[in-house]
């Protein structure tokens, strides 16, 4: 009686929510300049607000000739005065957390999250899980133990602020309604060696009813592996009323066939894009591509054509501004005192109406080491295409440029790990550089003008990928390995895991 109580009163909650966010759906334009207004009136006698002369701010336009974008770089010096316990520097009072986010150029990033912000994190999450029962019809789910594979909750203090991973701060907001049927315990949430911890968390759920399972796609496969490893059957056997995987932080699509097969069949997937700065978007519709973009979850967005992203003049476009197809750099003015904040990824626009977008990649994440400017997009785009016509099972990959082989022209290297190669390997490689060559004109053009020859692709090693993750201490949570990069650095280390490299 009680399992049936829960399924409907969720039932009930998706369809008045869901009915409920129609509003900022059509809105979402207008919403937008006065969330700014708001957010720049709150701030007004800040430290930021007071040297930015918020006061007499009362447009975007304003707003936009008053403050610069800026990365952590930019904001590093206000962060550091928060962090010695001032107050009113970036937004009233302190920051209620720290999300400790793993920098390059910066080392350790620290990311204010408001008293304000931190309901909207939660409220997104929700928002998805209620989308999905709306859409779906079903909230068994409900009833079932889920697991969140996620960082320590375990939070030091600084100043007073208490500071740690997003997903281990977020575990300390999920409802109470969701906490009894909660995995894994508190004591293996706890443990900070990443294998050690899905070790514990595959004992402890091995022989439970799991109905939902959230976590970053590359651990997740890793968490799947090693069940099978135990067990000897595939997820869905092992969790037969497995209803839900959630994912975030990487684009799904890649490891959609892995997945699948671990599986065993196909289980419904809601994609989220989350992050310490804030909760952007969420699947809304779990049988169709593209993320539901939040217009009111305090944050004001910005989006910079990418080919001119970085430069002094470069357009900072709003939602009414912003075409289809097209890849934007995205910068966030949040409630939570970031200030046109560029946080590094990359989305393109495939509906307006509403407002749904890809994340095509990151700003600092492309290969253009001969002018070719290529995206993860791309690369993600043409891997699928590929395998949909060469079947294979990808575990992970990684593009690198070689620019001073030993012999013949330059090439782009592909870092490959398989889990299962294609029948046709030639074919596969030569149908992989045909599908980048029609997604990327630059590259089709120095293949075509002999500036470089086809692609290369190094097969690799099981677990290379894993083991470069461990190399630099990014092993598990949130942490993901670039699917490509200017530089050699990744690839080098991966030449070590080196199976059999083809030449031609």
């Amino acid at each position: 009686m009680l399992n049936f109580l829960k399924k409907t009163a969720a039932k009930v909650w998706a369809k008045n929510h869901v009915k409920q966010s129609e509003n900022y759906k059509k809105n979402a334009i207008e919403d937008q300049q006065k969330l700014l207004l708001q957010l720049v009136k709150t701030a007004e006698k800040t430290l930021f607000g007071r040297e930015h002369r918020f006061e007499e701010i009362t447009s975007v336009e304003d707003y936009q000739n008053r403050v610069p974008v800026s990365d952590y770089e930019g904001i590093k010096h206000y962060i550091e005065k928060v962090k010695r316990g001032q107050r009113n520097i970036l937004w009233t009072d302190t920051p209620e957390y720290f999300a400790k986010t793993s920098g390059t150029t910066s080392g350790a990033k620290y990311i204010p999250i408001s008293r304000e912000g931190m309901p909207y994190q939660i409220a997104a999450a929700q928002s998805a899980l209620f989308h999905y029962i709306n859409q779906k019809g079903n909230a068994d789910f409900v009833n079932g133990k889920m697991i969140f594979l996620q960082g320590s909750p375990e939070l030091e203090e600084i100043f007073g602020i208490k500071t740690g991973r997003l997903s281990g701060i977020v575990a300390h907001h999920i409802p109470n309604y969701l906490q009894k049927n909660r995995l894994p315990s508190l004591k293996t949430n706890l443990i900070e060696d990443w294998e050690t911890k899905v070790d514990e968390i595959v004992k402890e759920t091995e022989k439970e009813n799991m109905t939902l399972i959230s976590g970053i796609p590359p651990w997740l496969i890793m968490y799947f592996e090693k069940l099978i490893e135990r067990n000897g059957k595939k997820i869905t056997e092992l969790f037969p009323n497995l209803q839900l995987i959630v994912t975030g932080g990487v684009n799904f699509e890649p490891y959609r066939e892995k997945m699948n097969e671990l599986l065993g069949k196909p289980v419904d997937t809601v994609q989220t894009f989350p992050a310490s700065e804030g909760f952007f978007a969420f699947q809304d519709d779990y049988t169709k591509e593209g993320l539901l973009l939040l217009t009111n979850h305090g944050i004001f967005y910005e989006f910079i054509p990418l080919e001119l992203y970085g430069k002094p003049d470069a357009p900072r476009l709003t939602l009414k501004d912003v075409e289809l197809h097209k890849d934007y750099a995205l910068i966030l003015t949040t409630n939570s005192g970031l200030w046109s904040y560029s946080i590094g990824d990359v989305v393109r626009f495939i509906s307006k109406d509403p407002h749904r977008i890809l994340v095509s990649g990151r700003t600092k994440h492309f290969t253009s080491a001969f002018g070719e400017h290529v995206i993860a997009f791309e690369v993600e785009e043409a891997m699928k295409a590929t395998v949909e016509k060469f079947p294979a099972q990808i575990t992970e990959f990684h593009l690198a440029p070689q620019v001073n082989p030993a012999e013949g022209l330059p090439y782009h290297e592909w870092f490959i790990e398989f889990e299962k190669e294609p029948g046709n390997f030639e074919a596969f490689k030569k149908n992989l550089d045909d599908e980048m060559r029609k997604r990327n004109t630059y590259y089709d053009d120095l293949i075509s003008g002999n500036v470089l020859q086809p692609l290369i692709i190094t097969k690799l090693k099981k677990n290379a990928f894993q083991e470069y993750a461990k190399s630099e201490g990014k092993l598990g949570g949130q942490n993901k390995i670039p699917r490509l990069a200017n530089d050699r650095k990744i690839g080098d280390f991966l030449e070590g895991f080196r199976l059999i490299n083809l030449l031609k």
